[in-house]
């Protein structure tokens, strides 16, 4: 293994978009479409009084 010296280690840039950060995007995109859908939910079901008991 050896050292890169410090003009190549410049010219270096890293990727674009990889699946990881999609993927870890679409996660939190369904967290907040899942909370949405709860809140929704338990507001309807405390307006109609559906409430288990």
């Amino acid at each position: 293994m050896s050292l890169i010296d410090i003009k190549s280690q410049k010219k270096m840039y890293g990727g674009g978009i990889s699946a990881t950060l999609v993927q870890a995007l679409w996660k939190g995109v369904n967290v907040f479409t899942d909370l949405g859908r709860y809140l929704g939910s338990s507001l309807r079901r405390l307006t109609t009084r559906n409430i288990c008991k």
